[in-house]
């Protein structure tokens, strides 16, 4: 039923018009009936699945920092704001929703930008028996903090200088670029959070 602005609420009249035109009040009830059986009950075996695979590439993202921490990072501590890798594998498992293969078909080029220069970490293949339909491009960010790079300043300068002594801090923020590898209109999506 669509209401109209032909009937006036207000006059008592319009009640008897909306009866008389063949409105049923117990009409308004099916309908509500009807969503009740349409919209489906969510599945659980999907939801732990999805929590699962969550998971999973949280702990691939932080294995892929943890390797990359002292031979492309120079560093030996990386900070991470906590939750921002489960922020992060929710957003590729949204963005991988829409693929034919899922996050089967995708490859994750995994970069950390620091002091305006992009440094390539890891390239993750989620499997590699399935050949790619897209490729997501994840770059961290880091913290702007100004103490920690005076901080590393001063301990340069002494007798316990170390190369990895630099401890880098993660911040909150990420760019999440994703690109289909197989498409005519080559669309790509770009996700600053």
């Amino acid at each position: 039923m669509v209401a109209t602005g032909s009937l006036s609420s207000k006059n008592p009249g319009s009640i008897s018009q909306l009866l008389d035109h063949g409105f049923n009040p117990r009409s308004l009830l099916n309908d509500f009936d009807y969503w009740d059986y349409v919209v489906p009950e969510p599945n659980l075996n999907e939801v732990i699945f999805e929590e699962t695979t969550c998971q999973s590439l949280v702990k691939m993202l932080e294995n892929c920092l943890s390797k990359s921490k002292q031979t492309k990072l120079g560093c030996s501590k990386v900070l991470v704001p906590e939750k921002l890798t489960q922020r992060i594998a929710q957003d590729v498992l949204r963005l991988s929703s829409t693929e034919p293969c899922g996050l089967r078909g995708c490859v994750m080029l995994v970069n950390m930008e620091v002091e305006n220069v992009c440094i390539k970490l890891d390239r993750i293949v989620c499997d590699s028996s399935v050949v790619p339909t897209f490729e997501l491009t994840l770059v961290f960010k880091q913290e702007n903090c100004s103490w920690t790079s005076f901080r590393d300043f001063f301990f340069s300068r002494g007798r316990f200088s170390s190369s990895l002594r630099r401890t880098l801090i993660l911040s909150s923020g990420f760019r999440l670029v994703k690109k289909k590898l197989y498409s005519l209109i080559g669309t790509t999506v770009i996700e600053e959070c």
